[in-house]
């Protein structure tokens, strides 16, 4: 990491280094503080959270808020670059952006049209999808899995649940890509509004028109005469779209990577399927889809193990250092399928734990399971020449080329 010598006391600055191997950081700073300040690639100051136990108080105490509200000053005051991202304001008032009673209110309502029965009963389409991907690349020896199948199942699905037809499929991949980096403001801010504008007609067709997807559930769900408003609805619909599709691509390709690097706990898969479930909770807390949890800020002066933050503070806590905490899992940098599941913190903690974690596990074991089944896999290319991508917020290939060998019937 560079260090940036503008600053009375210098902070490391999260660059390309940095991304490509966040473990060997994030190892540093647990050995060092609970938290400590750092510059984001473009030039904003956060505190950002490395521990385990730290980690888990920060995602569900009161004192660190989510009400976009209160981002605004907080980005002019911490912001050190030269080109300020405008984020169109429509995509971001949704339930991950609020605090109770709002977070509450909403989250309810979400509930409503996204249980447990409605995401049980998309196994059989999940599945049928997956069998499709993996009919496609029947008859290559070598291919990109994030393209065949790691990116190609959770948007389809993601887009089957929010009735976005097949053909509009790959600008909502485009304009999701552009703005979960956020590194390059002109894209930014012309992805923004067009997101927010289709999704503006999607919730007005389903409210006219509704279909049996679960979009169409969330615009018509009501409690005691309450319902999400127009605005709500839309950025409700970018948060699903987002959270339901950029995690899980990187779920699956990145467990068959950790499998790929760790050949005897490939063997152990193979030999025992009912080991699926809990290599799935191993992939999420070894190599984690999220890297840093989305913003918070402090609400007043926090002490977080021997570093005290101040009021009026980012604070991002790394879900990805926090899962590999020796204080918390033992032998923490060592995958495990067989570890007793449990604990980590992928889907975050508090009232903001990811609602879509049945779903994702449900895709991570299918996708896998059938790929194991209907292949021999190796892969394609040394493991130093792939490249992950540059975000803070998500931590996934770009590319995963493997060597595929059909299995015979099955």
């Amino acid at each position: 990491m560079g260090e940036n010598t503008d600053h009375a006391t210098a902070l490391a600055e999260l660059g390309e280094e940095y991304f490509q191997d966040p473990h060997a950081f994030h190892a540093h700073l647990r050995e060092e503080s609970a938290a400590r300040p750092v510059l984001l690639p473009r030039g904003l100051k956060v505190w950002l959270v490395s521990r385990y136990d730290e980690g888990r108080l920060a995602l569900a105490d009161p004192r660190f808020s989510k009400d976009f509200a209160g981002f605004q000053p907080l980005f002019e005051r911490h912001f050190t670059g030269t080109e300020p991202t405008q984020f169109e304001q429509s995509l971001v008032k949704h339930m991950l952006n609020s605090d109770p009673p709002t977070h509450t209110r909403m989250r309810k309502l979400v509930t409503k049209a996204f249980t447990a029965r409605r995401v049980e009963q998309l196994r059989p389409r999940v599945q049928q999808i997956t069998d499709e991907l993996l009919d496609a690349v029947a008859g290559r020896r070598e291919t990109d899995l994030v393209e065949a199948l790691a990116l190609p199942l959770p948007i389809t699905v993601i887009c089957e649940m929010l009735g976005i037809p097949p053909e509009d499929r790959d600008d909502f991949r485009r304009w999701s890509t552009i703005l979960v980096a956020g590194n390059e403001p002109h894209l930014v801010e012309a992805a923004g509004p067009a997101m927010a504008g289709y999704l503006n007609g999607l919730v007005d067709a389903k409210r006219a028109d509704p279909g049996d997807d679960i979009f169409s559930a969330l615009v018509h769900a009501t409690d005691e005469n309450d319902r999400l408003d127009q605005v709500e609805l839309i950025s409700m619909a970018f948060l699903l779209l987002v959270a339901g599709h950029e995690t899980t691509v990187n779920l699956i390709a990145t467990g068959v990577h950790s499998l790929l690097l760790h050949p005897e706990q490939l063997d152990k898969l193979r030999a025992d399927r009912t080991l699926l479930p809990g290599a799935v909770e191993e992939f999420l807390r070894y190599e984690g889809p999220i890297n840093q949890a989305t913003f918070r800020f402090t609400t007043e002066e926090v002490t977080l193990g021997d570093v005290t933050i101040p009021a009026g503070e980012f604070v991002l806590v790394s879900l990805l250092s926090a899962n590999r905490d020796e204080n918390r899992f033992p032998d923490a940098g060592t995958f495990d399928i067989t570890r007793p599941a449990g604990g980590h913190l992928a889907f975050g903690h508090g009232v903001h734990h990811c609602l879509g974690a049945p779903l994702a596990r449900l895709e991570g074991e299918i996708a896998v399971g059938t790929l194991l089944d209907r292949y021999d896999i190796e892969l394609a290319a040394p493991p130093e020449t792939l490249r992950w991508r540059a975000s803070t917020l998500m931590r996934g290939l770009h590319t995963l080329p493997v060597s595929l060998s059909p299995r015979g019937p099955r």
